[in-house]
């Protein structure tokens, strides 16, 4: 069951004008939530807040929003995922927001999926999207509202298919649909691709990568990507906060090996690597 807070209280409920609604005019968060804990938080606000300051959003109060995570948090199984948006708030018609409003706090609990853990072992297969990521630097990084992008590609995936990659105009592979990209060369270079156009600076890409440099010995190249790489590549993985590392076993007629490090990497999100 879903467990949800509006603005500090226990409502499904949203006014029809709130402008996250209308507009997508926002930003959100997913958490992994261990032991009513939820992982990683201080990376996954201070995203959150550097969201709110791309848009002009006034940001919840650090101590009231902590707050109301500790207490939904509460209501969670071991294992669980949570979901903080932030809206603008409510406004008239029209796209110039009003000065006034008074940003909006959505906070949902939900299962974790039992799926997660069997694809962290076996890997998963990965398509090729044909709808492409749109270039805009100022809202490269974040996670705002507008993932209309995100759902044509998803609604792409055949069943069989665990998760799709997206692709910008430029013909660059930025990201999957839900997760961030690496791989590994023959020459062994891990490599991720560029966000500086487009794209989320996923929280678990960042762990990831500050992991690989401090348990691994491992420096991670951030740089253009294209299919050509993909094909060419010996690994190739996805992450996010909620999947840990999914390792690619299949793209394009393609099979990859998994990675010696992965199961490793996954160990520790499991063991609290917060």
């Amino acid at each position: 069951m879903d467990f949800v807070l509006v603005n500090g209280k226990l409502t499904n409920s949203l006014p029809i004008s709130d402008r996250g609604l209308n507009y997508g005019d926002g930003v959100f968060e997913t958490i992994a939530v261990i032991k009513q804990r939820p992982q990683l938080i201080e990376e996954h606000l201070a995203r959150l807040n550097k969201g709110c300051e791309k848009l002009s959003i006034t940001a919840p109060a650090p101590a009231l929003l902590v707050s109301e995570i500790k207490s939904l948090c509460k209501s969670a199984d071991d294992q669980a995922v949570l979901k903080i948006i932030i809206t603008r708030g409510s406004g008239g018609r029209g796209y110039r927001p009003d000065k006034d409003s008074k940003p909006a706090r959505i906070l949902t609990l939900h299962p974790w999926g039992e799926h997660i853990f069997h694809y962290r072992e076996q890997g998963i297969r990965l398509s090729l999207c044909a709808t492409r990521l749109s270039i805009n630097p100022v809202l490269a990084g974040i996670k705002h509202l507008n993932r209309l992008e995100q759902v044509l590609a998803s609604i792409e995936l055949s069943n069989h298919v665990q998760e799709g990659l997206m692709r910008d105009y430029n013909d660059h592979v930025i990201e999957g649909t839900m997760s961030n990209l690496f791989i590994i060369s023959t020459d062994n270079v891990i490599k991720t691709p560029s966000l500086k156009q487009c794209g989320i600076d996923g929280i678990m890409r960042r762990r990831l990568i500050d992991w690989l440099a401090t348990r691994e010995n491992k420096s991670v190249e951030e740089t253009s990507l294209t299919l050509d790489d993909l094909h060419e590549a010996k690994h190739v993985m996805m992450t996010n906060s909620i999947i840990g590392i999914w390792p690619v076993v299949y793209f394009e007629k393609q099979h990859y090996a998994i990675p010696d490090f992965v199961t490793r990497f996954n160990r520790s999100i499991i063991n609290k690597l917060d």
